[in-house]
């Protein structure tokens, strides 16, 4: 993807490497009329708003997301919300609210812990040992796209012979941006599939996620099948597609710096900030809509009401004004709070869940695996946009003994 604007007329090719664009653009038009998107939609001209613009630095991202009655999230429900149906993430006030606290349940602390010996780390444990003995591996192929792939499906009670289902229609699924006919038909496949589940819990409640949602009810009403099967089409992106990204991002950070590597190997305390440092330096989603509702100033820039309003989370988490030094991966900098997982009410719900299966997975593998090293001459960047990752991970490795 190559962008170029008036204030940077040079072709950008942010597929690659779009912060040196990024950090332009917060020293010299940080609030910016036009869209970083663009040039990589496909999605129909009607749906295409007629005016966009772009925040860049910290502070007008985050108060954008800490309001969300100004920067409303309802324009989902006409592009990503055609594949997924109706879902929390275009819903405002009391039905958000509702919702929201409905599907948070299954995402609580009480379940997060009995989740996490029982789900979690078994299934990072098994993959670990598939390729232990192998002393090579691509940790992308056979880690970090499998373990929340089985994660997801074992929380849901979906069968494992359908993994490799459920992996593809979930990539096909968030296509819709620059492939609409196949998000459009990973959608159709996926509501056939989940209405089937659903209809099997109606006959018998299970314990597991859909069946919790199967059985719950906001204000005494049972939730609709739509609205099951749409929360469930929502969770492939957000369950798979960010902590196989976000996770992916890590391992590749950490091997291209081997002493912060041998630190988190050595001192598994260092394990949340490693994290937290990847997720800040690259974030696997690097910008989200927003529509304003009223006419608004930012930075001295007049926005109308009707504006779509692109929150560049991948330029604000760089933002030199936050960090010091941000443009380094430092495990050890002093701990301040990124907005990768966006922020107000439509913070993200699976966030600490991410944050569990890749403390898992990383433990797994250090306990594993010694001598853990990119391939010689198998360089492969992190590349994607609006979704950034690397395509593959080769390394090299021996079993601890």
């Amino acid at each position: 993807m190559t962008l170029t604007t008036d204030s940077h007329d040079q072709p950008i090719d942010l597929d690659r490497d779009p912060y040196p664009y990024f950090a332009h653009m917060r020293k010299t038009e940080p609030v910016w009329r036009g869209s970083i998107m663009s040039t990589t939609s496909q999605l129909p001209p009607e749906l295409i708003p007629d005016e966009e613009w772009t925040f860049f630095d910290f502070e007008s991202v985050f108060s954008a997301f800490r309001d969300d009655e100004l920067y409303s999230s309802e324009q989902y429900n006409q592009t990503i919300g055609l594949v997924l149906g109706p879902t929390i993430l275009g819903m405002a006030g009391k039905e958000h609210h509702d919702h929201r606290s409905l599907i948070s349940k299954a995402f609580r602390q009480s379940a997060l812990e009995r989740w996490e010996p029982a789900v979690i780390e078994p299934i990072c444990v098994q993959l670990i040992e598939e390729i232990k003995d192998k002393g090579e591996a691509d940790l992308v192929e056979s880690v970090t796209l499998e373990f929340p792939t089985r994660v997801t499906a074992t929380l849901l009670g979906l069968p494992e012979d359908d993994l490799d289902f459920f992996r593809k229609e979930s990539f096909d699924l968030i296509s819709i941006y620059v492939d609409i006919e196949a998000g459009l038909r990973a959608s159709a496949e996926l509501a056939t599939y989940f209405q089937e589940q659903v209809d099997q819990r109606r006959r018998k409640i299970t314990d597991d996620i859909i069946g919790d949602l199967v059985s719950a009810e906001i204000d005494g009403e049972r939730l609709t099948d739509e609205a099951i099967i749409s929360f469930l089409r929502l969770l492939l992106p957000a369950g798979l597609e960010t902590t196989f990204r976000s996770s992916s991002n890590l391992l590749y950070l950490l091997l291209h710096h081997p002493d912060q590597l041998q630190a988190v190997q050595q001192d598994r305390s260092l394990i949340p900030a490693a994290i937290e440092e990847a997720l800040r330096y690259e974030t696997p989603l690097v910008s989200v809509p927003r529509t304003t509702t009223r006419e608004v100033v930012v930075k001295d820039r007049t926005i109308p009401a009707g504006a779509q309003v692109h929150l560049c989370m991948g330029s604000a988490n760089r933002d030199e004004t936050r960090w010091e030094n941000a443009e380094a991966f430092d495990i050890h900098r002093p701990r301040r709070a990124h907005i990768s997982f966006a922020g107000g009410a439509h913070s993200c719900l699976g966030m600490h869940l991410a944050r569990v299966e890749t403390r898992a997975m990383l433990n797994s593998l250090f306990d594993r695996v010694t001598d853990l090293a990119l391939a010689p001459g198998e360089a492969v960047p992190i590349t994607g946009f609006p979704f950034r990752s690397p395509t593959k991970l080769p390394v090299t490795f021996r079993p601890v003994a």
